[in-house]
């Protein structure tokens, strides 16, 4: 039974209820792992669903089949926190999801990303900045990750769109639009090649509690926040606070003095948000960011290269082909730095050139 056909199963059979589902986890280090244990060594919330299966077997495998082949005809995947395609980033934090629904392609979430957020309300002028620097940052190679709500969120996806992909956490299931004035932004998002992500089932409706909930999910799959025009209370500021304290970078644009929409990201700034007027402020502080999560990486995984500015590189490539001039502008490496980086994972087969590109094998 692979992990997703597993964790699938396991919402058969029970409520997904979070802490119980991290109980799984922390007991067994997967689903797979949990339907192969002895129900009589289990507590009580436990053993009574992995009963159920034993006793009806033959029957919710069935369920499962009807349940796995709706999922794949939808273009969902259903990832717990033990399988290999979990993002990384997000596992680390504090009450990771144990279970993550991606509508889309979920390699997308093994691209370095950056999180966009900021006011439903905001001025013609911060809608053109949102856009301008999610259009920037996708066209060196970072996936934009925001909320898909109106206002900064949607201009984002749309910026980044424009040169490379992006990725919406929703605080619905990933089957439900909400706002539906997104309907084809959307559309757009799967069509480019992006995801819509959710911890909620995929028919779940939009309740007020889960919005908040989401903003955690959008911080802990990014490198860093950047906040574009917020007030003082504000879910933006929320999602900032939280990538803080998940020791993400946070940047925040300031505004004019008069403008209620930058009290928000001047409140940052005192609380120690990088100043953020060019891509280049916050190219300067990820370089840093990238190198380190490459280095903690590899020690979690020995068959990654030593040389640390060579983990570097290999992690900002994902697995898309990928220019040396954009590895430079989303690394901050000189030239020849790079290129040394670059041959030596030739040599060892962790990178094949193809013709001015390289792509990550493994």
């Amino acid at each position: 039974m692979t992990e997703q056909d597993a964790a699938l199963l396991f919402t058969l059979l029970a409520e997904q209820k979070p802490g119980v589902l991290r109980e799984i986890i922390a007991r067994h280090g997967s689903f797979a792992g949990y339907f192969a244990a002895d129900p009589g060594r289990e507590p009580e919330q436990l053993s009574a669903p992995l009963r159920h299966y034993l006793r009806n077997r033959d029957q919710l495998l069935d369920r499962l089949h009807q349940a796995s082949t709706r999922l794949q005809e939808a273009g969902t995947h259903l990832l717990s926190s033990a399988d290999s395609r979990y993002p990384g980033l997000l596992r680390e934090i504090h009450r990771a999801p144990p279970l993550l629904y991606v509508k889309g392609d979920p390699q997308t979430l093994a691209m370095p990303q950056i999180a966009i957020v900021g006011s439903r309300h905001a001025s013609r002028a911060g809608l053109k900045l949102a856009e301008d620097f999610a259009q920037a940052l996708a066209a060196a190679g970072f996936a934009i990750v925001s909320g898909m709500a109106l206002g900064i969120d949607g201009a984002a996806h749309r910026g980044a769109l424009h040169t490379g992909t992006t990725v919406a956490v929703l605080g619905t299931g990933v089957e439900v639009v909400y706002p539906r004035q997104h309907r084809r932004l959307y559309d757009d998002i799967l069509a480019a090649g992006g995801a819509v992500v959710s911890e909620l089932p995929p028919a779940s409706k939009p309740l007020r509690q889960y919005f908040p909930q989401r903003n955690r999910i959008i911080s802990g799959l990014s490198l860093g926040v950047l906040i574009v025009e917020a007030a003082l209370q504000s879910g933006s500021l929320i999602t900032a606070r939280l990538a803080m304290e998940q020791g993400r970078e946070v940047f925040a644009v300031p505004g004019s003095i008069h403008n209620p929409m930058a009290r928000g990201c001047h409140q940052l700034i005192r609380e120690g948000a990088v100043l953020t007027e060019t891509l280049e402020d916050m190219v300067a502080q990820l370089g840093g960011m990238l190198a380190l999560k490459a280095e903690e990486s590899a020690a979690a995984d020995p068959s990654l290269p030593e040389d640390p500015v060579a983990r570097a590189v290999l992690t900002a490539m994902a697995f898309d082909p990928v220019a040396a001039d954009t590895l430079i502008d989303r690394l901050s490496l000189p030239a020849a730095q790079l290129t040394a980086a670059l041959v030596s994972l030739e040599v060892q087969g962790f990178v094949e050139h193809l013709g001015g590109r390289y792509q990550r094998i493994r």
